[in-house]
């Protein structure tokens, strides 16, 4: 153990049995069939099942939907909690990121609660509320995390220029800001897409996502199916992600 290396074997031993793991099952369910053989019969099943498809498009429309609401929400106030002439408290930024402190479950039910005593009738305009509460920290903080590390020398180096403030903001600001957006974008438009706990408490299941009919399909023992609905979930995550990433690295790239 005098060796620096040996201490990553516990990691090592965590991410082989919990990530990598599970990912090979989901793998060999989704392209097995119930008779143990080698099939692309479950694969296929998404693409005609009518019911899926619908599910996954309104899953896509709401993740779309949430995630442009936090930017709107989300951007002006890392904005004002990055400024120290707006803001100059720190308790400021621990309220902000409070809700993430506790769990999600709770939060939802808590709002679910809400909505019932006010006489609410749940539905998407509920779970979006509900979306948007539980993912606007996770929107918030890296923006914010990019604004307050940001040189303050680019804007004053605009304004002697002859920049307006608005120049300054849509053409240094939000420009070198973007790979803070981009984290937001992708630490919230994922989850919204694969989730179903808050689908289900705060539409009373009225409103199927796409994470509920994986839940329901492995509850129902339909592991093979439902693994390869979670394996075309992934599959499309990772497309988003690496555009994502590209688009980032383009927007960071083209200030240096």
């Amino acid at each position: 153990m005098t060796k620096r290396s040996n201490w990553s074997i516990p990691y090592f031993i965590f991410l082989v049995l919990f990530v990598i793991l599970p990912l090979v099952l989901v793998i060999v369910y989704a392209f097995q069939s119930n008779e143990g053989g080698f099939t692309l019969a479950n694969i296929g099943k998404f693409f005609s099942d009518s019911d899926a498809i619908s599910t996954f498009a309104l899953s896509l429309e709401v993740a779309i939907e949430n995630t442009l609401i936090c930017i709107l929400l989300g951007y002006p106030a890392a904005y004002i909690l990055a400024d120290k002439q707006l803001n100059r408290s720190a308790v400021t930024i621990v309220l902000f990121i409070l809700p993430m402190w506790i769990n999600a479950l709770m939060r939802t039910l808590a709002t679910s609660e809400l909505f019932n005593v006010l006489g609410f009738t749940l539905g998407k305009g509920t779970l979006l509320f509900g979306m948007v509460y539980d993912y606007l920290p996770f929107m918030i903080y890296p923006i914010y995390n990019i604004l307050q590390k940001m040189d303050k020398s680019y804007g004053e180096a605009a304004e002697d220029l002859g920049a307006t403030p608005l120049q300054v903001f849509t053409k240094v600001t939000l420009p070198l800001s973007m790979p803070g957006i981009m984290s937001g974008v992708m630490m919230v438009f994922m989850p919204t897409v694969s989730t179903f706990a808050i689908a289900e408490f705060l539409t009373n299941n009225k409103i199927k996502l796409f994470g509920t009919i994986i839940q329901e399909n492995i509850n129902s023992s339909m592991w093979n199916y439902g693994s390869a609905l979670a394996l075309i979930m992934l599959i499309i995550i990772g497309i988003t992600s690496l555009f994502s990433s590209e688009e980032s690295n383009a927007a960071e790239g083209g200030l240096i």
